[in-house]
C-alpha cells in the first residue's frame, strides 16, 4: 500500500519585503530628536477637573437649565434691586389714577408733564386704589422668593439631619424614624397651615397690641400670622422628602471604606455624619433644596390668593391675583401680570433644579 503524503501545514508568516518596499526609504532627519511643539501636539494631557469643576461643565451645557438661571438672575434683580429706580411705594395710593392702564398717566400727572416736571410711569398700570403695580409686582416677586428660599432652607436643615441620624444607625432606630416620616406624610398641609394660622392669630395680635414699639412686634405684624404659620408648617410636614432622600444616599455610603476607618480611629458619630457623610450627600442636597423652593412659592401664593397669606398692606403675587379677580374683565392685565410672573418664576426655578440634578448627578457623566 502506497504512503499517503501529509500536506505541510500552511504557514501564517507574512512576507513585508514587498510592503517596506512601497515606503521610501529613510532620512538621517527620521532619527533627530522631536521638537517641543511636536511633544505637545503628540501627548495632550487634559487638566484634571473637581467634581464641581466637571458638574458646572455639565450644567452649562444644558441650554434649557441656563435659560432658567438667567431668568432666574434677571427676577432676582428685578425684585430686589428694581425697586429703588421705582418713584413709588408698594402701599402708596395716588388719587386720581385709579384703574390706569399700562403706561398711561392721570390728568393730574399729565398736566406736570406739561409743565415740565418728570413722573415716573405707571408701566404695569395701577388697581383700584391707585397703587402701582409695577412697583407691587417687584415687592410681591421678593415676599415670594424670600418665602420659598426660608422655607427650603428650613427643610435642607431638618430633612438632612433627621434622614442622615436615620440611615447611619439603622436598626430599630432607622424603623421608628421611617415610621414617623410615614405618618407625617398622611397629614394634610393645607389644613395644619390654616390650623396654625387661626391659632396663632390671636397670640400674635395680643402681643404687639401690648408691645407696639418692640422690634418683634413690627416684624410680626408686617408679615402676619400666616407666614409664621407657612414656615412652622415646612419646618413639621415638608422636610419628609428629603430626609427620605439622604437616609438612602447614607445607607450607601456608611459601608464605605473611609467611614470604616474614621470608625476606627475613635471618630465619634456626629463627626462622621458631619465631616464624612452628609458632605458626600452635598448634591442631593442642593438639587433637592432647589427643588423645594417652587413648591414653597406656590404654597404660598395659593394661600395669599385664598386670603391666608401675607398681611395687608404687604403685597403678594398671589394676593394681587385674587384683588384682580373682581375686575377681571375690565382691567384683565391686573389679573395677567402677577400671574405670568408667578408662573415664570415657578417654572425657572423648576427647570434649573433639574438641570442641576442632571449635572450632579455622577451616573450621567459622559
Amino acid at each position: 500500500m502506497a504512503k499517503l503524503k501529509k500536506n505541510p501545514l500552511p504557514s501564517f508568516h507574512v512576507d513585508v519585503e514587498p510592503l517596506l518596499a512601497q515606503n521610501e526609504p529613510l532620512k538621517a532627519s527620521d532619527f533627530e530628536p522631536a521638537t517641543e511643539s511636536q511633544k505637545e501636539d503628540f501627548i495632550k494631557i487634559r487638566k484634571s477637573q473637581s467634581y464641581w469643576q466637571d458638574a458646572f461643565r455639565r450644567l452649562r451645557k444644558n441650554k434649557i437649565a441656563m435659560v432658567a438661571f438667567f431668568v432666574i438672575i434677571l427676577l432676582i434683580i428685578f425684585a430686589f434691586i428694581g425697586p429703588f429706580f421705582v418713584d413709588y411705594k408698594y402701599s402708596q395710593q395716588i388719587r386720581g389714577s385709579e384703574n390706569l392702564p399700562p403706561m398711561a398717566y392721570s390728568a393730574a400727572e399729565q398736566e406736570l408733564i406739561d409743565s415740565g416736571e418728570k413722573v415716573f410711569p405707571h408701566v404695569f398700570g395701577t388697581d383700584n386704589l391707585g397703587r402701582d403695580i409695577l412697583i407691587r409686582v417687584m415687592s410681591g416677586t421678593r415676599v415670594s422668593m424670600t418665602i420659598g428660599i426660608v422655607a427650603s432652607l428650613i427643610v435642607l436643615v431638618i430633612g438632612s439631619l433627621y434622614g442622615a441620624i436615620s440611615g447611619y444607625f439603622g436598626g430599630r432606630v432607622d424603623t421608628i424614624m421611617m415610621r414617623i416620616t410615614e405618618m407625617i406624610y398622611s397629614i394634610p398641609d393645607i389644613l395644619i397651615v390654616l390650623l396654625l394660622a387661626t391659632t396663632l392669630k390671636p397670640a400674635i395680635d395680643a402681643f404687639i397690641l401690648k408691645n407696639p414699639s418692640h422690634v418683634m412686634a413690627k416684624f410680626l405684624s408686617s408679615i402676619g400670622s400666616s407666614l409664621i404659620a407657612i414656615f412652622i408648617c415646612f419646618a413639621l410636614l415638608y422636610w419628609v422628602g428629603m430626609a427620605r432622600i439622604i437616609r438612602g444616599q447614607i445607607l450607601q455610603l456608611k459601608q464605605q471604606e473611609y467611614v470604616v476607618a474614621a470608625r476606627a480611629l475613635g471618630a465619634s458619630s456626629g463627626s462622621i455624619i458631619r465631616k464624612h457623610l452628609l458632605p458626600n450627600c452635598i448634591g442631593q442636597i442642593i438639587v433637592n433644596t432647589c427643588l423645594q423652593i417652587p413648591s414653597a412659592i406656590f404654597l404660598e401664593s395659593f394661600l395669599s390668593f385664598l386670603g391666608n397669606g401675607v398681611q395687608a398692606p404687604m403685597t403678594s403675587l398671589g394676593s394681587m391675583a385674587s384683588d384682580a379677580l373682581s375686575g377681571m374683565y375690565t382691567y384683565t392685565y391686573r389679573l395677567v401680570i402677577p400671574a405670568i410672573f408667578l408662573s415664570v418664576m415657578i417654572l425657572a426655578f423648576n427647570l434649573f433644579g433639574d438641570g442641576l440634578r442632571d449635572a450632579l448627578d455622577p451616573r450621567l457623566k459622559k
